[in-house]
C-alpha cells in the first residue's frame, strides 16, 4: 500500500491531521492499525479490535483517511484499512517544531535554546 511521503505540511494539512486525531475512537482506531503495520486490517477485524464497527468505524475512517493518516484499499471482497501514520506523525512534529524558540528572546536567563 502506498504511504504518506511528504514531510512538508501546510498549515491546512497539520489542522485537518490533528483534527482528525481530536477523538478517543479515532485513536483508538489509528493506534490498532498501527499495531498492525504495513499490512493494515480488514474493517471486519478492525472493529472486533477496536470495539467500533459499521457506520461509526466508517465514519471514523473518512476523517482519518481525508488527513492522510490511514488508507484504505479494495482486496477481492474486503476493504482493508491500513495506518500512514509513520511519516505523517514525524511530520506532524516536525511542523510543531519547525520554528522552535525562533521568536525566543535569546539573552533571557534561565532557558536554553536549541
Amino acid at each position: 500500500m502506498k504511504r504518506f511521503d511528504d514531510t512538508s505540511l501546510s498549515l491546512e494539512q497539520a489542522a485537518t491531521a490533528f483534527a482528525a486525531l481530536g477523538s478517543e475512537q479515532r485513536l483508538s482506531v489509528l493506534q490498532s492499525l498501527v499495531r498492525a503495520g504495513p499490512d493494515g486490517l480488514s474493517m471486519g477485524e478492525l472493529g472486533t479490535r477496536t470495539g467500533v464497527t459499521g457506520s461509526t468505524l466508517t465514519h471514523h475512517l473518512k476523517f482519518l483517511t481525508a488527513a492522510g493518516l490511514v488508507i484504505q484499499a479494495k482486496q477481492g471482497r474486503s476493504i482493508i484499512c491500513a495506518a500512514v501514520a509513520y511519516d505523517m506523525a514525524e511530520a506532524l512534529s516536525k511542523f510543531l517544531l519547525l520554528n522552535c524558540c525562533a521568536d525566543a528572546d535569546e539573552t533571557h536567563e534561565g532557558h536554553e535554546h536549541g
